[in-house]
């Protein structure tokens, strides 16, 4: 017999775009004809730059080991590129690279969790947040973002996890927010760090879309007065230049703290590959037009999407703010029809249609507070955007698929109503 498999380990939960991503390609294989919106990826290429350096490092064999924290010039890169563009007072020192931004969760709860610490998570979230957390034995505290509010956080949310947690100890905060596209603004980071400046709670502010904002700019919660020593910010190169293959982020702490994270790089990563690191050093120091040109036609794809949705009965969106993803309430809808919203996303994937279909993902992927809304990602050409929204109302009106589908797949019924816009 195998050995068991610990608590933890049994109870892993997974980020669902990629399980959704799975089942759309199979799909894909078998001859249907499937837009892919459910996955957070960027259609274009890596910029110009990126991609030279990265032929250039390894036809001069930097392909061996470099330090753990990363390349002295990518992080002097790194560096002047966050002080320049928000403003957050940092210098090589308070830098460490890592594979993307998503393994910094992981390094920033083992840097500050102790078993039973409660942490503050903002739902809808990003699914991965979860895991990481009760990695460390800590306690999860979510709290709703209203759709009305802008899904932005409120002051009051945090006050009342300062007051009432047994253990409050850290805070996520992700802007712009996936999957919502919600922007924090520059006054709710200020009333955030004059809250917890001082205080013994960490922050893991997320900002992978940072060059994702379509109205004003993005603000860092680091910039403000003394937040750099109680909080890690994390950034990615898969977005803004669209590197996500190449698996390439880096953090952004007092030296304390990345130092520590530097030697959890070492004992389990060893480091991030040089040759990856010089591509992206290259790309913050050269690419900023074509990143700029990019960003241009992604705000392009959610204003088509997000008008395209707001145009079907039943589905209600904002207007885009920040993201590549339109996160519009379809609980109208999922009452009519008696489906859970990721019951619906999976109909109009794989129920819908037997030639065709659309891949997204039910708000219910990213916590109980984002039941009875669907996320699209934007990361198709513009003309298969369109397809999809002319395939949605045709999709919506077929009950009768819907009713085979829910007889298929009971546990996608709608028990209970979802209250509407």
């Amino acid at each position: 017999m195998s050995a068991t498999l610990s608590q933890f380990a049994q109870s892993l939960s997974v980020e669902t775009a990629f399980t959704v991503l799975a089942v759309a390609k199979q799909l894909k294989a078998a001859g249907k004809d499937v837009v892919e919106l459910e996955i957070g990826d960027s259609p274009f290429e890596s910029t110009p730059s990126a991609k030279a350096a990265g032929i250039e490092a390894i036809e001069s064999n930097q392909t061996h080991y470099c330090p753990s924290p990363g390349l002295p010039e990518f992080r002097e890169a790194a560096a002047a590129f966050v002080k320049n563009e928000f403003g957050i007072p940092a210098a090589a020192a308070n830098i460490v690279a890592g594979p993307g931004a998503k393994v910094f969760e992981q390094f920033f709860c083992e840097a500050f969790l102790n078993p039973g610490d409660s942490v503050l998570v903002f739902s809808p979230y990003f699914p991965t947040y979860v895991p990481n957390i009760h990695r460390r034995g800590a306690q999860i505290i979510f709290s709703p973002l209203q759709q009305s509010h802008g899904f932005r956080p409120e002051i009051s949310q945090i006050e009342k996890f300062l007051d009432d947690a047994a253990s409050p100890k850290a805070i996520f905060l992700n802007s712009p927010q996936n999957p919502t596209g919600g922007v924090t603004t520059e006054q709710d980071l200020r009333d955030i760090a004059d809250l917890l400046r001082g205080k013994d709670v960490a922050v893991f502010s997320d900002e992978p879309y940072c060059h994702m904002v379509w109205e004003g700019k993005h603000h860092s919660l680091l910039a403000q007065d003394g937040m750099l020593p109680q909080s890690v910010a994390a950034y990615t190169f898969s977005k803004s230049y669209s590197m996500s293959g190449w698996r390439l982020g880096f953090a952004v702490a007092s030296t304390e703290v990345a130092d520590a994270i530097g030697k959890m790089i070492n004992t389990s990563l060893s480091c991030t590959p040089p040759l990856v690191q010089l591509a992206g050093t290259r790309a913050l120091k050269q690419d900023h037009s074509e990143r700029t040109r990019q960003m241009g036609l992604f705000r392009e794809k959610v204003e088509l999407l997000t008008s395209g949705l707001n145009q079907i009965d039943g589905f209600h969106t904002l207007p885009p703010l920040a993201t590549f993803y339109v996160f519009p309430n379809v609980a109208p809808v999922c009452n009519r029809l008696g489906i859970t919203s990721h019951g619906l996303a999976l109909y109009l994937l794989e129920g819908a249609d037997d030639a065709f279909g659309v891949a997204c993902l039910g708000g219910e992927c990213f916590g109980e507070a984002g039941a009875g809304f669907l996320r699209f990602s934007c990361a198709e050409p513009n003309d298969r955007l369109q397809q999809a929204l002319a395939f949605l109302p045709k999709a919506l009106s077929r009950e009768d698929r819907v009713a085979s589908y829910l007889e298929r797949h009971p546990a996608f019924r709608l028990s209970n109503e979802y209250p509407e816009p």
